[in-house]
């Protein structure tokens, strides 16, 4: 069993990720796809008026501030736009796949945050209508029902509230508890970059291997992004996901390539 998280980069090649996901299934591997859509999300919103705002916590990670008007172009974007394009295009190319976003059966729950504590322009501030959350609970069972009927789950958030609400969550972290869940032996991030860079701008920097024992010194080289994805390995490793795998997903065969241990390696 894999898990794997498609980033939402302006430059990722879905068909080639797709196509190599299509060779892992005709090999005997099961898998479960989590996707982002950022980029996508970007253009739509700036179309409509309402282009993103990022917030930063004071604990340092970036998120999109995802007030009333934003939560509905966000769930039009991810559940609608790019989930239901991956999904046609998985079954172009021979996947069985079935699109689900987090809040179709319950798939991915937790509590909305009631107030966010963030820094602008070097002030503290504190955010009270803010659609976002995190996740507590995965229903497993629906995901292997899927699995066992020959499905292979194609997933994009938002997750659901426990008032019921859809919820902005983060991809690397959802996909982190997604693999955890299922007992998965690998999570694999694809990204437009090769994995951690101890410098963001030269990609011959690639760090290929972090021991989980060590990742506070490891942290201090992810910016921007890279932070989520970070914690998110740290708590799949946490909660008993054998590896996770940060990989370039700009090229052809990228699933392959990340089994093969080309990217970052954390375990």
């Amino acid at each position: 069993m894999i898990v794997i998280k498609i980033g939402g980069g302006a430059e990722i090649d879905h068909e080639a990720i797709l196509r190599d996901l299509k060779r892992q299934l005709d090999g005997g591997e099961r898998a479960v796809v989590i996707h982002g859509a950022n980029h996508e999300m970007k253009i739509i919103s700036e179309q409509l008026g309402k282009p993103p705002r990022m917030i930063t916590s004071v604990s340092g990670y970036e998120s999109r501030y995802t007030d009333a008007e934003t939560i509905e172009i966000f769930n039009m974007v991810y559940a609608g736009k790019v989930n239901t394009m991956l999904v046609a295009l998985a079954h172009r190319l021979g996947i069985n796949a079935v699109g689900l976003s987090g809040v179709d059966g319950g798939l991915l729950r937790g509590p909305r945050k009631k107030a966010l504590k963030v820094v602008e322009n070097g002030k503290r501030m504190i955010i009270r209508d803010d659609h976002s959350g995190r996740i507590e609970d995965v229903n497993v069972d629906l995901l292997r029902t899927l699995l066992d009927a020959g499905y292979t789950p194609l997933i994009s958030p938002p997750a659901l509230s426990d008032e019921g609400e859809p919820i902005n969550v983060d991809g690397d972290r959802a996909a982190a508890c997604i693999a955890a869940a299922l007992g998965a032996d690998r999570l694999i991030i694809l990204s437009n970059v090769p994995g951690l860079l101890r410098d963001k701008d030269d990609e011959s920097t690639l760090i290929d291997r972090v021991d989980r024992r060590r990742m506070d010194e490891f942290e201090t080289f992810a910016e921007g992004r890279m932070k989520k994805k970070t914690m998110g390995a740290a708590e799949a490793i946490d909660q008993g996901v054998g590896e996770v795998i940060f990989a370039d997903a700009r090229i052809d065969d990228p699933i392959e390539h990340a089994l093969r241990h080309e990217g970052t390696v954390i375990s």
